[in-house]
């Protein structure tokens, strides 16, 4: 596809406008005009949307087709749930209007709905109090991470380590890492595909400020040993912080402070229908225990005996603004809408057939490839492309051989202690048909893998770009050439 500055055309315009009439207001001084015209542009507007148009064709999106990235839960989002943010008393919103004045309700609205999710998402997990400032959930770890480490301080007590399970997101060690702590890796079981329980006795320490797990964990595997992980720490005087990236699987089946966990996010972008992906928007609450509640980030909605609602600042033990205004308040009220709109059984069916899907799917396929773990999955699984590869063909040549076959690729090379790992997420809003068609074309590309490997190394083949040099594009970023 042509630039669209390729497409110029001299002389051609999209409107016209007239002379202006008035006199300038404002004198500008002559080294600041432009001694030429702009070099913009010579189109019609039909070329223009035309252009526009034919590279929206080439995104590839959740509306468009099937996205089955594993931890990303890109699943469908309901389009009354944006209907909703764009309501004028919402979106028209200024987050510096006062919340009081002359006994007019001016945000009365957007503080009881943060009000109220903060209480649901406490009721849904089993936490004592939510923030709803992280804007994402990295964000949302780096915040958890900065309240343990005020939780320690508070008490006096000097901890350096952060203990995380080697499958974790790759975020877990940067955000304890930002927030001052060196990190020790704990070793999943290759057989359970859990957290060694075990092994991790011997590691966590006085010296353990926290340990960080994911459940169900990257591999899809829900650990059923949970309790013992959150008492081992606690022996120790440790905290245990809790990935919330997979609650997609869990919801009103398990609430995580039920196990005893202290401090966890929420990717509100993930598990309660807003968008994800093409960098955002996102949101990333995070809920505390009892212990942790003085920490959490300013300001928190308090509300009144009149029922009325305000922002209440004074806490002296807050790690302070974490964020700007008041977190990602849109994706906020769309996953209000979100809960409303379920209710606890529609929750407890979105898990259960999140589950479903990936168990279904998981079962077409693990003939196919090989299933490092050979147990049922919760949301997602992982497939290894170990076979594929005594051929010459990789889980990137898979992934990318999936575009020809019209399905954006999985999650490749994670988690890290899966040799040529394919991450799949199906989410329960995929159809049977959608996950037999993905199935079937896995097994296509398998079959290619034997019979001509060379046509899968090439691929894709159906688009403008086919194998960018990805380090070069890193290297040498020219947006010009």
């Amino acid at each position: 596809m042509q630039l669209i500055f390729e497409k110029s055309v001299p002389g051609r315009a999209g409107v016209m406008l007239p002379g202006a009439d008035v006199p300038d207001a404002l004198e500008i001084p002559a080294d600041c005009l432009r001694a030429a015209d702009a070099e913009l542009c010579e189109l019609s507007e039909l070329d223009v949307v035309r252009h526009f148009t034919g590279l929206s064709r080439l995104n590839f999106g959740v509306d468009t087709g099937f996205y089955p990235l594993g931890s990303c839960t890109m699943k469908y989002n309901p389009k009354i749930l944006e209907r909703i943010a764009r309501l004028e008393g919402f979106s028209d919103l200024h987050p510096f209007l006062p919340q009081l004045r002359h006994g007019g309700m001016l945000v009365q609205g957007a503080l009881h709905i943060m009000h109220e999710l903060e209480r649901l998402l406490c009721e849904i997990f089993g936490m004592s109090a939510f923030t709803l400032h992280p804007m994402a959930g990295a964000h949302g770890e780096l915040t958890g991470m900065m309240m343990v480490a005020a939780f320690h301080r508070d008490r006096g007590e000097k901890r350096t380590e952060v203990v995380i399970a080697d499958e974790a997101h790759g975020t877990n060690p940067a955000s304890a890492a930002l927030a001052g702590y060196s990190v020790v890796a704990a070793p999943t079981d290759p057989d359970t595909g859990m957290l060694d329980a075990d092994r991790l006795a011997g590691i966590v320490s006085p010296r353990t400020a926290a340990v960080m797990l994911t459940n169900p964990n990257t591999l899809g595997i829900f650990n059923s040993r949970i309790r013992d992980v959150v008492e081992i720490a606690h022996r120790n005087g440790a905290l245990v912080y809790y990935d919330g990236a997979n609650l997609n699987a869990v919801l009103g089946k398990f609430r995580p402070g039920d196990a005893g966990i202290d401090v966890m996010h929420v990717n509100l972008h993930k598990t309660f229908a807003t968008p994800h992906g093409g960098g955002g928007p996102g949101a990333g609450p995070v809920g505390v225990r009892k212990d942790l509640e003085p920490f959490l980030p300013v300001s928190r909605v308090e509300k009144r005996h009149d029922n009325t609602y305000f922002l209440e600042y004074d806490f002296p033990k807050s790690i302070g603004y974490i964020a700007p205004f008041y977190g990602n308040f849109g994706v906020c009220l769309k996953a209000y809408a979100y809960i409303l709109l379920l209710g606890a059984e529609g929750l407890v069916e979105t898990s259960e057939n999140a589950v479903l899907n990936a168990n279904y799917l998981m079962s077409r396929l693990k003939n196919i490839f090989e299933l490092p773990v050979k147990s049922a999955c919760m949301h997602e699984f992982v497939l290894s492309a170990r076979k594929q590869a005594e051929n010459g063909v990789r889980a990137l040549d898979i992934a990318k051989a999936l575009i020809d076959e019209g399905f954006h690729p999985p999650t490749v090379y994670f988690p890290l202690i899966v040799k040529e790992a394919l991450m799949i997420e199906p989410t329960e809003t995929e159809s049977k048909e959608t996950l037999d068609a993905f199935a079937s074309a896995m097994r296509r590309i398998a079959d290619l893998a034997v019979t001509d490997p060379e046509r899968l190394r090439q691929a894709p083949s159906t688009t403008p770009v086919s194998r960018p040099d990805e380090v070069k594009a890193v290297k040498d970023m020219n947006f010009r050439a």
